[in-house]
């Protein structure tokens, strides 16, 4: 055994028992594969595969790094790592190139099946896939919901298993964060949030797009609604210039459904005429209560308002678009949708089934959300979701006018870039 490989013998053998990982039983048995596949080489694929390894960077930087001499540990160790490298690529080039076999037809046979399961896996690229065969989607919920949760309620009903899908709910993850979890690859599909939130990350760049619809306003079930104390003065949209307005989140509905109210009653340039004021959820009506805020702004019905006793609604966002400015889509990164487009078309199909079925029993839908997030059922309250998930483009375009026009976004985005129905079975014709 010439020096070299004497030290590189050592070397390995040495790292080997220091590391009892699986990536050095990996290393072990490619290089044994590969020494059994080599050996069966013409000297033609030979020639070949040094032409092969001339053009190929990596591994020709791998080899270099293995042949340079060195007895540093932390070189060795460097060594190490290239040669799993370079004993990968050989291998991988091994296969390629094939070896002669004295029964063509067996070897053309098992080479259709490899290219088969080539095939499936690329298919399912970046998938993964439970016990059950199920496609796992990682998703998330709001923290602390108070209404009924879809991706819940859908799994408890087997409406997401039917179309061979499985909900993985790695967290609670605030709407503010959703986007960045996307594009971070920690999410496959976000959980219901408001639209705005999906247009300002597009606008910032993020390579998003909404699938299906979550929830819609009504006069009962409202997205959000501005409240006052019984006490205070505030009775119209010319009361609250020069307020303060506390809301749980900058931007968004939060901010923009009161600049909108106040532009429908003629008041012109909101955002100078009244104060904003960043208070955590859980804490907006105790502010309130203290005197800290003049108005909140709240995700909760009139009917709860008034069943608390303590404030007056002054004017939800109904009152401001109808039932056109409040949809919580829920949506994909734009990769995602490309290389898994009946992935998606299923989840599509899952909500906007689970959709229907909340909206034709809402008590059911809080007693399941009660249930999955150990919550007492009186803190759960309804909502009124899209039918059929089928999302409206005019909910799209007012609040692209509205964000380009206050300057939180740039202009230019387009509907088609924000949502599409074109996954959703009952766009389709298929349901």
């Amino acid at each position: 055994m010439t020096p070299i490989f004497d030290q590189l013998n050592k070397a390995i053998i040495a790292e080997r028992k220091r590391a009892m990982g699986k990536d050095q039983k990996l290393l072990w048995a490619t290089i044994t594969k590969w020494l059994a596949l080599v050996k069966c080489l013409t000297l033609a694929k030979w020639l070949a595969f040094i032409k092969w390894l001339t053009l190929n960077q990596k591994t020709t930087l791998a080899l270099k790094t293995f042949v340079t001499p060195s007895l540093s540990g932390l070189v060795w160790l460097t060594k190490i790592r290239a040669l799993s490298r370079l004993a990968v690529s050989l291998t991988l080039v091994a296969l390629f190139f094939g070896c002669e076999s004295a029964e063509p037809k067996k070897e053309a046979a098992v080479d259709s099946a490899a290219k088969a399961a080539l095939a499936t896996k690329s298919s399912e690229k970046g998938l993964i896939r439970n016990a059950e065969g199920l496609v796992v989607l990682r998703a998330s919920i709001s923290p602390d919901p108070t209404t009924p949760v879809t991706f819940l309620i859908g799994d408890d009903l087997g409406f997401f298993q039917k179309r061979g899908l499985k909900l993985d709910i790695v967290g609670n993850i605030p709407v503010t964060q959703l986007v960045a979890a996307i594009m971070s690859g920690q999410l496959d599909v976000s959980h219901g949030a408001h639209i705005n939130r999906t247009i300002a990350g597009i606008s910032a760049g993020a390579k998003i797009l909404a699938v299906v619809g979550n929830t819609e306003t009504t006069p009962i079930y409202p997205h959000m609604v501005g409240v006052v104390r019984k006490d205070s003065p505030i009775r119209q949209a010319a009361d609250i210039i020069g307020q303060k307005i506390g809301l749980s989140n900058p931007g968004g509905c939060h901010e923009y459904t009161p600049y909108a109210w106040l532009e429908k009653h003629g008041i012109k340039d909101p955002k100078n005429k009244i104060q904003t004021v960043i208070i955590a959820r859980s804490l907006l009506e105790q502010a309130l209560r203290q005197g800290d805020i003049d108005m909140a702004m709240l995700h909760k019905t009139p009917a709860e308002i008034a069943n608390n006793g303590e404030f007056d609604v002054i004017y939800s966002d109904y009152d401001v678009w109808e039932g056109d400015g409040g949809a919580t889509p829920n949506y994909f990164g734009t990769q995602f949708i490309k290389d898994h487009p009946d992935v998606v078309r299923n989840f599509v199909a899952a909500v906007a089934e689970t959709l229907n079925w909340m909206n034709e029993n809402l008590d059911g839908a809080r007693a399941i959300t009660a249930k999955r997030t150990n919550q007492d059922i009186s803190k759960i309250t309804s909502n009124y979701y899209t039918p059929d998930g089928l999302m409206k483009p005019v909910t799209a375009e007012l609040w692209i006018e509205l964000l380009t026009r206050f300057g939180e976004i740039k202009p230019g985005i387009t509907v088609p870039q924000v949502f599409t129905n074109e996954f959703n079975p009952y766009y389709t014709g298929q349901f």
